[in-house]
């Protein structure tokens, strides 16, 4: 799986599909239910992203970020990794954290408040949210340092956008992770905008898979609006993580190359600093009617099948939903539960006034429901 990925350019991506869904490279050796898999994965994800925001629209839950247009880097990678490696997520791989068996729902509390949306179930090997740019490298690194000093085989991936490349917990991860060899993925959303900010004026470098040669390891940059080129290039950097040869370092740096759709956050207006044109050449990369001409042309999709995919989708989605919204709104006081030994007279003087107001409004009022 390794050969050939990391002796390339830079700026050479590693494809698999065209945009039309032909092959360009080597297929992975998936089984049919392993790539049925990907794309249920990408449709569940994609259909999840367009009812959030909706969500959030309504007033149901607070802000969000889509993901529209990155599932085949998130499902894609995600899908490569073994059952006991785990994910290190920012704020967006709602995706990927699916694959790993996070419950829908949990990102649907997250988003709406409530801290159990940071908890993942035990069995599920998926870090919380991390919404401070670059915050979750340093974490990921110590992670597999851990794992590596128990003589464990866990594999970290962690996932940060193309800004995140900027801050100073970058830099500081993946020199860790270089001084000490540790079993870690660098996974870089390189979706071209820093939520304003284009990449090109992120860095001068030529890549950001080429940052890798500063700290010593591997680099490669992949097509990640192609979801078989991402799960390729993720597959080969968990092998050599997990089992590096004499000539290679574990860490991987890898630049997936793709483009979100929508709004950094439902905050943000894309349409102040990118032009439609712009927008409308990325969606014809689209990920999801690219990996599925492929299966089509395959045999393995039909119409059937991917009406019964959408259905399943569509019924799993409104099931989270609801599960998220019968759980009781979050009390004010839970805010700073967990962050002051003893909260700061301040804050108690706003707790009594918010109760007061609480009493006069009633609960339901109060809570927003």
């Amino acid at each position: 799986m390794t050969e050939g990925v990391f002796d390339r350019a830079y700026d050479d991506p590693v494809r698999v599909l065209d945009e039309d869904g032909t092959v360009v490279g080597d297929v992975p050796d998936l089984g049919e239910e392993e790539l049925v898999g990907i794309y249920r994965d990408m449709r569940l994800a994609r259909h999840f992203d367009g009812r959030a925001v909706s969500l959030q629209r309504q007033g149901r839950m607070g802000t969000y970020p889509p993901l529209s247009g990155q599932e085949g880097a998130q499902v894609g990678s995600a899908a490569a990794l073994a059952g006991n490696d785990w994910i290190v997520p920012s704020y967006r791989e709602h995706g990927a954290a699916f694959v790993r068996g996070l419950p829908p729902e949990k990102t649907l509390l997250y988003w709406m408040g409530h801290g159990d949306g940071a908890r993942p179930p035990d069995d599920v090997n998926v870090f919380p949210i991390a919404v401070p740019i670059a915050s979750q490298v340093p974490h990921a690194v110590g992670g597999a340092w851990a794992s590596k000093l128990r003589g464990d085989d866990d594999v970290f991936v962690c996932y940060f956008g193309d800004g995140a490349t900027s801050e100073g917990d970058f830099h500081e991860g993946c020199n860790f992770a270089g001084v000490f060899d540790t079993p870690t993925v660098f996974f870089c959303n390189n979706n071209q905008w820093a939520i304003s900010v284009p990449r090109e004026r992120q860095t001068r470098s030529a890549t950001l898979a080429g940052k890798a040669e500063a700290y010593g390891f591997d680099g490669v940059q992949v097509d990640g609006m192609d979801p078989l080129a991402t799960y390729k290039v993720t597959k080969a950097a968990v092998e050599k993580a997990r089992d590096p040869s004499e000539s290679r370092l574990r860490p991987t740096l890898i630049e997936a190359v793709q483009y979100r759709f929508g709004a950094h956050t439902t905050a943000d207006d894309p349409t102040v600093y990118r032009d439609d044109d712009e927008v409308e050449r990325w969606r014809r990369k689209d990920p999801i009617p690219r990996l599925e001409r492929y299966l089509r042309s395959e045999g393995v999709l039909d119409d059937e099948r991917v009406d019964r995919i959408e259905a399943e989708v569509e019924t799993r989605v409104a099931d989270a939903i609801e599960a998220a919204e019968s759980v009781p709104r979050p009390d004010p006081r839970a805010l700073f539960e967990h962050a002051y030994a003893e909260l700061p007279p301040e804050l108690e003087a706003q707790y009594a006034e918010a109760e007061t107001l609480r009493e006069k409004a009633g609960d339901a009022a109060f809570l927003g429901e």
